[in-house]
């Protein structure tokens, strides 16, 4: 079922928690511990993307090789500072391809984006809301994945100016209404704004001096985190950090 991180906050780096943490990333990736039943292992691919400075458009590496078997990113990461950054590792779902366009993060403009979870039903589940994008989106989606079309349907929301709470909430609500218990963790960020859910899956929340981390798991053995309540939002800015109910009445 994937695991993710996202930070906001003071520029770091991320190699800190998707390779040093004792239960960083990469331990994540091939010792998860709270995976819920959905899968033993994060092996079918892993991407990271960043920030390189105040309103500049992410950057993003992604494979669709295990973690632990890429010589790139740890280094890469290591280089990195950033005040934004989103990495996820993918544990794809029975019958979904094994491509680098179907790993997280997902980007558009000045948004980075993840799913932790599974679209129950998919793609049946999903036609009729499919049907709200224009053709050209769904001939062009990175990959016939159902995080590839949710990433398509929150997009559109946000192009509009949809605030990106009302946005993914809304998108919560209208999945969880078409496909009943489906595990829709998004994380989802523009650099200056951090967003994540907590619906039907693990989400841990860290609140430092520095800055703000949402991963599936905590890192390690900070007595500060605390997990997200399920069906409820997280919404970190500069501003500080607020947690949200979500429902399918009223996002």
């Amino acid at each position: 079922m994937c695991r993710h991180i996202g930070y906001l906050g003071e520029p770091v780096s991320p190699a800190e928690v998707l390779f040093r943490a004792p239960h960083s990333l990469l331990v994540q990736s091939y010792a998860p511990a709270d995976m819920r039943g959905g899968g033993s292992v994060n092996a079918d691919g892993f991407g990271l993307g960043w920030y390189p400075g105040p309103g500049s458009p992410p950057l993003r590496h992604r494979r669709s090789t295990p973690l632990w078997t890429d010589e790139t990113l740890p280094p890469l990461a290591a280089a990195v500072t950033s005040g934004a950054f989103v990495a996820a590792v993918r544990n794809g779902t029975t019958g979904m391809p094994v491509t680098e366009a179907a790993a997280a993060p997902f980007t558009a403009g000045p948004w980075l984006f993840s799913h932790n979870g599974v679209v129950r039903g998919y793609p049946d589940s999903l036609a009729e809301l499919a049907k709200t994008l224009p053709i050209t989106e769904l001939l062009t989606l990175e990959a016939p994945t159902d995080s590839a079309v949710l990433w398509a349907l929150l997009r559109a929301r946000l192009a509009t100016g949809e605030d990106p709470l009302t946005a993914v909430a809304a998108l919560t609500a209208a999945v969880e209404a078409a496909a009943p218990g489906s595990r829709l963790n998004f994380l989802l960020t523009d650099g200056s704004t951090l967003i994540g859910t907590a619906w039907t899956h693990a989400l841990s929340l860290l609140e430092t001096p520095a800055g703000v981390l949402l991963s599936s798991e905590p890192c390690d053995g900070d007595p500060r985190w605390r997990p997200v309540p399920d069906h409820h939002a997280v919404r970190a800015t500069a501003a500080g950090v607020e947690l949200l109910p979500l429902t399918q009445e009223n996002p």
